[in-house]
């Protein structure tokens, strides 16, 4: 008879150990739903502009290639070179990525939220 209450007692625990991390992980959610980031585009070195995930728009670069920023996430949907592997590189956002068309020499970079609180805050990886 003790064994079942022992293993009914195991039950609640873990339920509650679920249900806790579900609660912290829809309140990491929450507060990072707000923060939008921005792309940097560099041509040749030399930066060509910087704009925020924000809002919906389309960028010309040069006559050569264009950026396509939707949804908070930005993609090359055009460009003017031979291979076009600039456009099959996946979408990137606020966490980072790159998108690199090296014939045209077009560089975008996904960069965080400069007003964000979390910018003097340590970046941990993998190594540290």
């Amino acid at each position: 008879m003790e064994y079942n209450i022992l293993k009914k007692k195991e039950f609640i625990f873990i339920g509650g150990i679920l249900i806790l991390a579900l609660a912290m992980w829809g309140g990491m959610s929450l507060i990072n739903k707000g923060s939008h980031g921005s792309i940097r585009i560099t041509v040749d070195g030399k930066e060509y502009g910087t704009y925020s995930l924000e809002k919906d728009q389309t960028i010309k670069i040069n006559d050569t290639n264009v950026c396509e920023i939707k949804d908070g996430q930005a993609r090359m949907i055009s460009a003017q070179c031979p291979d076009h592997l600039c456009m099959k590189q996946k979408a990137i956002d606020e966490k980072g990525g790159t998108i690199v068309c090296l014939p045209n020499k077009v560089v975008i970079e996904g960069e965080k939220s400069t007003d964000s609180k979390k910018t003097d805050e340590p970046v941990i990886d993998a190594v540290t």
